[in-house]
């Protein structure tokens, strides 16, 4: 891109420091010549203040709606893997045997052949690889630039699916889980997020959020830009075929009155129906 007379070269040259990354200016959406545009677009924002949660969720003019959703859930997803691997090694089979968010809420998962437990390390990794294999799958998304009618719905399925790994991380293991936050305020953007665009109901957001988030950003190392932010795209696993896709499942708890009994639900996403096809079973 020519600015003036001054040519910028935005580019990352090997050696560079971390620190020297994206030193290039800023860029308009509208100058950016890419099918990547978008996704471009939101980096460079939470790059230039994280904390700028508004307006990185700012609509720009003349974008579709379900493309800057889709977007922004790639997004989520690129930097929930961070938060994944922070929990690795206090997250495990025996200090988390269960997925589970406060003492009312359990999820089952089932990307396996019948829902069944996961340790909850396995049910976050599980999430993120299904979310994935959705995100990046030709038949529900062929294209970065038009999103189809009938592919709208995969995305609050996995928006809520990927909550709980926020809530998993605030009510189990909140050290870690300040550490990230303060470094990137997701689990605040996504809160906002879901909210402003309408694709969680409000009484699935169990994570209590402070309105004055300012100490927050206190664990920021100066660029409040995490490390995965820099991937380019999300791979898609190989433990499934692509027409299983949409098949991945849990079982959520609705949060019951002490003692009592709880029904979870089953909400499986099946490939062929635009509504999640729900089973109740008892534990």
């Amino acid at each position: 891109m020519d600015t003036g007379s001054e040519l910028v070269v935005r580019r990352i040259n090997t050696g560079t420091k971390y620190r020297d990354f994206y030193s290039w200016p800023d860029e308009e959406l509208d100058e950016m010549e890419s099918t990547l545009a978008i996704q471009q677009f939101i980096q460079q924002k939470i790059r230039r203040d994280f904390t700028d949660i508004e307006g990185i969720l700012e609509l720009p003019l003349k974008v579709d709606v379900n493309v800057w959703n889709y977007e922004h859930l790639r997004q989520f997803c690129m930097q929930l893997n961070e938060l994944c691997v922070m929990l690795q090694p206090v997250c495990n089979s025996e200090t988390c045997s269960q997925m589970t968010a406060t003492a009312s809420w359990i999820f089952l998962c089932a990307v396996h052949k019948e829902p069944k437990e996961c340790c909850a390390i396995d049910y976050i990794r599980h999430t993120l690889d299904g979310a994935a294999s959705i995100l990046n799958s030709n038949k529900y998304f062929p294209s970065r630039v038009n999103i189809k009618d009938s592919s709208v719905n995969k995305l609050p399925s996995t928006c809520r699916r990927v909550y709980r790994i926020f809530s998993h991380a605030y009510f189990h293991h909140k050290t870690i889980y300040d550490d990230f936050e303060g470094r990137t305020m997701l689990c605040h953007r996504f809160d906002r997020w879901v909210k402003k665009f309408d694709l969680i109901t409000p009484d699935l957001l169990i994570v209590p959020l402070d309105d004055n988030s300012d100490n927050l950003s206190d664990n920021s190392d100066g660029d409040g830009y995490s490390t995965l932010i820099n991937n380019s795209v999300i791979e898609a696993p190989n433990y499934k075929d692509e027409e299983d896709e949409g098949q991945y499942a849990t079982v959520s708890e609705h949060s019951p009155q002490p003692n009592s009994t709880v029904e979870p639900d089953i909400d499986v996403e099946d490939e062929d129906s635009d509504e999640d096809d729900e089973t109740t079973i008892r534990e």
